[in-house]
């Protein structure tokens, strides 16, 4: 398992990372990155649906469409984002992929649980929603991990003030959620800061895996990235097309 830990915090180049490493046919990869502020909707949602847009504008919080489906989520530096690009395999569509997440998290002192949602819970509240896409052959299963995420920015971020929902799109699903830097200090009395626990994160990783194939993308994939970026996640009519 190559595991790759994006240079970018900027939603829209690690959005079309995820989807760069998934055309580029790149077997078992895990890419691991963290975003500034932003709100991520999925493919078959409506920004006017999930998104208070007078809130994100006043607070310079772009709003930004992911390959996959699922439901709309608030980014910012103290959540964790983790993408499993593989190809294909014969076993229906399952919650098998966050298995190595979850045993991380309980090696940290983390008592996550799977929900059935595919979606990751800590005492009765959601840490990590996640989603996939799966097209050609390929598979991409992501999600997040709130750590040290502002969830007051995060709850005024997704309360839509739209009094007519478009039907047909896809509705968010919404769950009480916590950070997990709050349950370490609730627990010991201290938590690491933010970079102490993804860096922290990403070694337990590379020792689930035993790998220490840990790299940063090459020039030549930045070059493509940034193509993918600049030609559809920074579009309007990509982000903004329902």
């Amino acid at each position: 398992m190559k595991i790759i830990v994006s240079p970018s915090f900027v939603s829209a180049f690690n959005l079309a990372a995820e989807e760069y490493f998934f055309l580029t046919r790149e077997k078992n990869l895990l890419l691991l990155y963290r975003n500034n502020p932003s709100v991520i909707i999925g493919s078959n949602q409506a920004v006017l649906n999930e998104v208070n847009r007078d809130f994100c504008i006043d607070h310079h919080i772009p709003v930004i469409r992911r390959l996959s489906g699922g439901g709309a989520v608030y980014h910012d530096r103290g959540n964790f984002n983790y993408a499993f690009i593989r190809d294909k395999g014969d076993t229906p569509l399952s919650a098998a992929f966050l298995e190595p997440i979850v045993k991380v998290l309980h090696h940290l002192g983390i008592p996550a649980e799977i929900g059935r949602r595919k979606d990751l819970w800590l005492e009765g509240r959601k840490i990590s929603g996640t989603a996939s896409h799966i097209s050609r052959g390929r598979e991409l299963h992501h999600g997040t991990l709130l750590y040290d995420t502002d969830l007051e920015i995060l709850r005024h971020a997704l309360s839509a003030q739209n009094k007519s929902p478009i039907k047909k799109a896809t509705a968010s699903v919404p769950s009480p959620v916590t950070n997990i830097r709050s349950y370490l200090s609730a627990r010991r009395g201290e938590a690491p800061a933010r970079e102490t626990f993804f860096d922290l994160f990403h070694r337990e990783l590379l020792s689930f895996f035993g790998t220490d194939d840990r790299t940063l993308p090459g020039h030549a994939e930045i070059a493509g990235i940034e193509v993918l970026q600049e030609s559809k996640y920074t579009q309007r009519s990509w982000n903004y097309r329902m």
